[in-house]
């Protein structure tokens, strides 16, 4: 039975705000998934349930069932990313339905990281290349000829 490790949860602000800032998220009824490379050869975990969800008593039980769904399918969710779980209004979910959700919602997160198929993206700022540009095939351009001015 798989375990739910210090090291598979997102515990620091900066972490958090770093998957908020990459703006991957995708959504149903049920979650709202937020995710972030992580660079690690696990998946993390973070949740993030207001106190427009309920009490503490609710808000910790929420917390408690999106540990327990991400305990049970960590196997099936994508490796190397950090993971924000934030409930949708309503109810609380029941178990079965977190699940789902989540293997399902993180997977279609982190296929936004990778830009695979259907990644519509944002339109933001793109981070610069490090790479210097390749070279153009064409000459380049030669300044008219014409008398100096």
């Amino acid at each position: 039975m798989p375990t739910f490790p210090q090291s598979h949860r997102m515990k620091a602000t900066a972490a958090f705000d770093r998957a908020y800032a990459r703006r991957k998220s995708a959504s149903d009824g049920v979650l709202i998934v937020y995710a972030c490379e992580n660079g690690l050869p696990h998946p993390r975990l973070g949740c993030s349930v207001s106190r427009k969800v309920g009490g503490a008593v609710v808000r910790n039980r929420i917390k408690r069932l999106f540990r327990e769904a991400f305990r049970l399918d960590q196997d099936q969710l994508p490796t190397g990313v950090d993971l924000v779980l934030i409930p949708r209004p309503g109810g609380p979910p029941t178990l079965a339905a977190v699940r789902e959700s989540l293997v399902k919602l993180a997977r279609q997160a982190a296929r936004k990281l990778s830009g695979g198929p259907g990644d519509r993206g944002t339109g933001g700022p793109r981070t610069p290349s490090l790479s210097p540009p390749l070279p153009s095939s064409s000459p380049p351009a030669l300044p008219p000829q014409g008398s100096p001015q």
